[in-house]
């Protein structure tokens, strides 16, 4: 048995073998965990940068409790800790001299562990992204349905679709996912491996778009959903996430996810109408 404690390696299928199954245990609750690594896994190692990914799992009794994953130049992202295990982990890897420009998490093990590194190393930490997490209970589509139909997109809508990726990055701020865009890397991009569905009207006009993951672990996540700003309030956000939530659904997978802004009230009651139920608060955290 190996020794309890915090164990790093840069292999990915060692990590795997030895914590796939934590990560499928909670697949709604890991799903970004889930949907990352098995990207790394099917692309190369170097799908995010030249530098080595690493890895980490907390072992105790010979089984695996958390783990954590830190991309090259970018933040760690962790799955639950307590404030004791954030804090150990803190003080591990600034022991090993590993710098990081953030964290992502849960509100809580996130806010543990920023004030954990804060006191370990005297960087300071600052808010900087906040999501809630839901869980599709009962698909409840929209009552009216919006006019119109679902359309899985393909190869001739690639324009639209990376256009309308982009301004939704402009929309929500997401300025590293819009540098990759404009720089030409689609598929280095969170987007580069999302199943696009538009919604168009009856004239085979797109009037809104919305993605998912590959299925992992019985998880399929909802991610982005845009609407162009002059055609919202029509109830298209509403139909093409009901469309791409049956589809996941049809597909075989037992938990259907997405964020949303907990700043944006029209989004959650939207996503509660279909019967998206909140699972928990994200946070993360960048350091100076």
């Amino acid at each position: 048995m190996r020794p309890d404690g915090w164990h790093l390696t840069e292999d990915i299928d060692d990590f795997l073998a030895r914590a796939g199954d934590f990560l499928r245990s909670r697949p709604a609750l890991h799903n970004t965990p889930l949907t990352v690594i098995e990207k790394l896994r099917i692309d190369g190692a170097d799908t995010y940068g030249p530098e080595a990914t690493l890895f980490g799992r907390l072992e105790s009794g010979g089984e695996v409790h958390a783990i954590f994953y830190r991309l090259p130049s970018r933040r760690l992202t962790l799955t639950t800790l307590s404030p004791e295990q954030a804090d150990a982990l803190a003080a591990h890897l600034a022991g090993l001299g590993h710098p990081l420009p953030g964290v992502l998490s849960d509100h809580d093990t996130a806010t543990a562990f920023a004030e954990a590194w804060q006191r370990h190393t005297g960087a300071v930490s600052e808010p900087n992204w906040r999501a809630r997490l839901y869980r599709l209970g009962t698909l409840t589509p929209p009552e009216p349905l919006a006019e119109g139909r679902g359309r899985v997109a393909d190869e001739p809508d690639h324009e639209q679709v990376v256009r309308w990726c982009r301004e939704f990055c402009v929309d929500v701020g997401e300025q590293p996912s819009l540098d990759l865009i404009d720089a030409g890397s689609w598929a280095d991009s969170r987007f580069g491996d999302r199943h696009f569905t538009f919604w168009e009207t009856p004239d085979g006009t797109p009037v809104s778009m919305a993605a998912t993951t590959s299925m992992v672990g019985g998880m399929v996540r909802v991610d982005p959903v845009y609407t162009p700003s002059h055609l919202r309030g029509r109830g298209y956000a509403g139909a093409v996430t009901a469309e791409v939530s049956r589809a996941a659904l049809t597909s075989g997978a037992t938990d259907v996810v997405l964020f949303a802004d907990p700043a944006n009230p029209t989004s959650n009651a939207l996503y509660q109408r279909l019967g998206y139920v909140p699972v928990t608060e994200f946070a993360g955290y960048k350091f100076s």
